[in-house]
């Protein structure tokens, strides 16, 4: 399944801070029902390719009406020769760890 990373930097805001914008991304997230995880500087969703995108859109639009500009990068990360997802991924590097 793919993952899809997003981050947001919000411009033209009263506030030097943005974490209304990552909580509002989070909430169109969890409304989605997709499955999500919180890093320090990006946000990772799983999910078909078409229902990423959708929602990666939802979130541009919803952040930047609370501010005169965004900047959104979004990062896919999808292979045809295996199912992948977050955990596994995670799980990958812990082992190769050990």
């Amino acid at each position: 399944m793919p993952l899809l990373g997003i981050s947001l930097i919000p411009v033209g805001t009263k506030s030097a801070s943005f974490s209304s914008s990552i909580t509002g991304a989070v909430r169109t997230i969890e409304n989605s029902g997709l499955k999500y995880q919180v890093t320090p500087t990006e946000t990772i969703i799983e999910g078909e390719l078409d229902e990423l995108l959708e929602v990666a859109k939802e979130i541009h639009q919803n952040a930047l009406a609370g501010a005169n500009r965004v900047v959104t990068n979004i990062t896919i990360d999808d292979r045809k020769d295996k199912q992948i997802d977050m955990q596994d991924q995670v799980n990958i590097v812990t082992q190769s760890l050990r």
